[in-house]
């Protein structure tokens, strides 16, 4: 019998214990850099002519390990091969599914520190986003075995005379999941076991940039009693392995967290009908964002700015739900943009698998700090450069948190996304203003209002058009059940990740009458 649901708790990284014991895992994981994992194609270990190469956002020079890039043939084998293990899993009694999800949640707290520390290497987290990344991982787990728990067996419907009448919930077949590397193992966990919990098989493509954690997720599932060939691990390019993915008529369902214009196009392909194929195919698509927070004349100004400086700059501003805009009341502006400034020069950049806890670190990639640095660039001929000098070391992808004053609402800055350290900011003349700016974009996944006035509040509830809308609180930072995760627009199909209806996504109903 599993204990009721409650999000994982996070460690405090002042305190002595846990700095001691990151820094442990830190140095036991750096005698671990460098190792090649193989892809899992149908149980079996598959070896690759060619690799992908991890290397470390904030040394360029330092490998993580090198991962066996598969092609579009091993992708089609992984798909038949899980088509084929689809006919036994799918028949796996829920609770059996259940408590393999419950068990990876117990090896992954055992090994919080250790996985933290993988992710501090591979996609440069600071201490803390790291730690939270993995309790995000537990809390899927967790949450989902007892979802479908919930969810197994008969469902009663309005009582019919003369018959027995009822729905189950059953699997759809093989999923392709593709998850970002920005949340390395969370998301990538959490979309992964929501589809094999369900009684799905899974062809999984992790991101280029984040493998290794990828393959020790594949690890920890294979440790916790998954069969073999339930789960498939076939990592490479998104034009030839995504493709054949996407495209192959024996995937049922694809389950996608990325970029917009990846995600339009997974969009598209699905919808085409390939030779053989027996259904409609399901997407379930997360996108990006171009989250603002608003702050009115009423807001207590100290929450606000710590909320905006935690928003926009954790992680870097690698976050779908970071904020990239701030609107604030024209009669605090001045005030509340001088305490984000000085608050944001108060945090430190630098490699996160070092003694040093800094607050950030290097951005993912070479093209992502050259698209970051256009950005600023743009930003700096529309609106005035406030912040932008911290000081970054040199040997990764570092760029200093920057914030642009005095932003027009139409400027390229405040309607792209930029997916980086970077913080847009417009005046708003009144608090009907500032939400006609907030709302002003083709996005729609999180935001934030800062306000004493319970009347602005209550009308954010309506007309604040995001799918995670906060109040009095930073927009980023969702728990499991909590804050079930997903938004509108172009930012996806609201799906809500760790929610109550999430798993209803990987199943379909089946209505059973019996006649008397």
């Amino acid at each position: 019998m599993l204990t009721p649901y409650a999000p994982e708790p996070y460690v405090d990284f002042t305190q002595d214990e846990p700095k001691a014991k990151i820094l442990a895992a830190l140095e036991q994981v750096r005698g671990q850099l460098g190792k090649r994992y193989p892809l899992w194609i149908g149980g079996e270990a598959v070896t690759s002519p060619n690799v992908l190469k991890s290397t470390s956002p904030a040394a360029s020079d330092r490998v993580v390990g090198e991962v066996d890039k598969a092609n579009a043939d091993l992708a089609d084998k992984a798909i038949r091969l899980a088509a084929e293990r689809f006919k036994t899993w799918s028949r796996v009694h829920p609770e059996e599914r259940a408590m393999i999800l419950a068990k990876a949640a117990r090896i992954m707290r055992d090994r919080v520190y250790e996985l933290s520390a993988w992710q501090c290497y591979e996609v440069a987290k600071p201490w803390l986003e790291a730690y939270a990344d993995v309790c995000e991982a537990i809390d899927f787990c967790d949450f989902y075995a007892r979802e479908m728990i919930r969810l197994q067996g008969r469902h009663p419907v309005t009582p019919f005379a003369g018959e027995d009448n009822g729905v189950e919930y059953i699997p759809l077949g093989v999923i392709g999941v593709i998850p970002p590397w920005n949340f390395p193992l969370a998301i990538c966990m959490g979309m992964t076991t929501a589809a094999l919990v369900a009684g799905n098989t899974v062809v999984l493509k992790p991101s280029s940039d984040s493998p290794v954690v990828a393959s020790i997720m594949y690890d920890i599932l294979t440790e916790a009693g998954l069969p073999p060939g339930v789960l498939n691990f076939v990592p490479g390019s998104g034009g030839e392995v995504g493709e054949t993915i996407v495209n192959h008529p024996l995937v049922r369902m694809i389950a996608f967290t990325g970029s917009k214009e990846v995600g339009l196009h997974i969009n598209e392909q699905a919808a085409k009908v390939a030779e053989g194929q027996i259904w409609v195919k399901r997407v379930i698509l997360e996108m990006g964002g171009k989250d603002g927070i608003l702050v009115d004349e009423t807001a207590d100004i100290e929450a606000a700015a710590a909320g905006v400086v935690a928003g926009a700059f954790g992680f870097q501003g690698q976050k779908c739900s970071a904020c990239s805009r701030l609107v604030a009341h024209e009669k605090i502006y001045d005030d509340l943009l001088g305490r984000i400034v000085e608050l944001s020069r108060k945090l430190t950049v630098g490699d996160t698998t070092t003694t040093e806890n800094y607050s950030m670190s290097a951005v993912i990639n070479d093209a992502a700090f050259k698209s970051i640095s256009n950005y600023i660039a743009v930003g700096k001929g529309e609106g005035r450069l406030v912040l932008g000098d911290t000081q970054v070391p040199t040997g990764g992808h570092f760029i200093a948190p920057t914030i642009i004053a005095d932003i027009d609402r139409n400027a390229r800055i405040a309607q792209e996304e930029i997916f980086g350290p970077v913080l847009a900011v417009i005046k708003a003349k009144s608090f009907d203003d500032g939400l006609d700016i907030i709302n002003d974009t083709q996005f729609g996944l999180t935001g934030a209002l800062f306000s004493s006035d319970r009347d602005r509040l209550n009308r954010a509830r309506n007309e604040f058009h995001v799918g995670n809308l906060y109040l009095n609180r930073k927009c980023t930072g969702a728990l499991v059940d909590v804050q079930p995760f997903g938004g509108f627009n172009m930012s996806g199909t609201n799906s809500k990740a760790g929610g109550r209806d999430y798993i209803h996504m990987f199943l379909q109903g089946k209505s059973i009458t019996e006649k008397l």
